[in-house]
Order: structure tokens, then C-alpha cells, then sequence
């Protein structure tokens, strides 16, 4: 099991934050059909329902992009990755396809608001990860971006650096079709309320599409 631990910086600038773990054991699959009709219905749903100026009013996305503001990021140039998915849709532009584990964090992530980082537990180094915040020049190189200036934003390091922003996870550390010990950090920048709502849609995911019991839940 992975210790998590909330920097001082954090707690300062987001005193209200709450974060919670979900570690499984999971068999990954390039692609699910069930899942991707589950999406369909999502997106269907979200597309009716909001408009552009309405994504960022959603309560998880506006905190997230108020704890950018507040350690001096520019949240419209760094959007966190939930606030990007919900402007996909809105803008009628296709979900990336990436395997199951993926497609479920953003399918939660769509639902719900909460920008999740999703790990491959065997990949991190270490049994600690400590929540602190971006550096000046600090190497980061996000999941198909290339390298990342992450000064400012928020960053899950473990022994070796940063692995996880709510813009981009890491290469390092990222999910692929063998992962089997799967980590996914849910985000409440505006508090504990909808976490455990959050964590049970996931939990129901893992069941029925990653064959996981849905795994240990911690929250920090």
C-alpha cells in the first residue's frame, strides 16, 4: 500500500481539500463495449445539458481551477483535465479511445467533475506519494504532451519526482494494457462532499468492466 501525504503548501492555499485513494487489482482490455455504450449515454447527457459557460461552474472543476489560481497558475492555459474532457464534449469533439482503466477514469471524471490521476502502482517508486506543488523548471513530461511546465500546479511526487497534476499525469507511471495494480486519486479540491459518490461510481466501473473486486479505499 501506497502512503499519501498532504504538503503544508496544500493545506495552506486549499484548506478545505480531501482527497481519497481507490488501489485494485484489475485486468485491463484495449477496448469495451459495454463501457463505451455506458459513455455514449454520458456524453448524450452532458451535451443536453450544459453549455460552455456552464463547465467550469461545475463545483469540483471551479475549485480545481481556483487552487491554480491561487499557487499562480493560469487555469485557461493549464486546464485541469476534467474541465478539458466536458469542453470536448460540448464542442462535439470525439473522446480519445485509450484502454479501459483510462476510459473509466474519464468517464467518472466527465460524471462527476473530479480531475483523477490513475496510476500503475508497479511503476511508482517508493511507498510514499506527497502532495505538494510545482516547481520552477522542475522535469515533468505529461502523458502526450511532452514535457510539462508544472510550476504551480499541484503534484503528487514519489521517490524518484512528479507523477501526477490534474492537467497530465506522467509518462513514468502511466496505465497500460498490463497494468494489473491500478491507483486512482481522486481530487476534492472543494472539499469531501461528492467524494464517496465519486469512488462508488468507480468502484461499480472496476466491477464490471476491469474484473476487480473494487478494490481498498482510503481517504487523506
Amino acid at each position: 500500500m501506497i502512503n499519501i501525504q498532504v504538503s503544508e503548501e496544500i493545506k495552506k492555499n486549499c484548506p478545505e481539500f480531501a482527497g481519497v485513494a481507490i488501489f485494485a487489482k484489475v485486468t485491463n482490455s484495449t477496448h469495451s463495449k459495454g463501457l463505451w455504450r455506458q459513455i455514449g449515454d454520458e456524453v448524450a447527457r452532458y451535451k443536453a445539458t450544459y453549455e460552455m459557460e456552464d463547465v467550469k461552474k461545475n463545483p469540483a472543476i471551479l475549485a480545481t481551477r481556483q487552487i491554480y489560481k491561487r499557487l499562480g497558475k493560469d487555469p485557461n492555459r493549464y486546464r485541469p483535465s476534467a474541465e478539458a474532457l466536458c469542453r470536448r464534449i460540448v464542442r462535439e469533439l470525439p473522446l480519445y479511445q485509450i484502454d479501459t482503466l483510462v476510459d473509466i477514469i474519464n468517464l467518472v471524471s466527465i460524471h462527476t467533475g473530479y480531475s483523477i490521476g490513475g496510476f500503475d502502482v508497479d511503476k511508482i517508486k517508493g511507498d510514499t506519494l506527497i502532495l505538494g506543488v510545482g516547481m520552477p523548471d522542475e522535469p515533468y513530461e505529461g502523458i502526450g504532451r511532452g514535457v510539462l511546465n508544472i510550476e504551480g500546479l499541484p503534484v503528487y511526487r514519489d521517490a524518484e519526482g512528479g507523477i501526477g497534476t490534474p492537467t497530465s499525469d506522467h509518462e513514468r507511471t502511466k496505465i497500460d494494457i498490463g497494468t494489473t495494480s491500478f491507483l486512482a486519486l481522486i481530487n476534492g479540491y472543494s472539499g469531501k462532499d461528492g467524494l464517496p459518490g465519486a469512488v462508488a461510481y468507480m468502484q461499480s466501473l472496476l466491477r464490471e468492466y476491469a474484473g476487480s473486486d473494487g478494490g481498498t479505499v482510503f481517504y487523506y
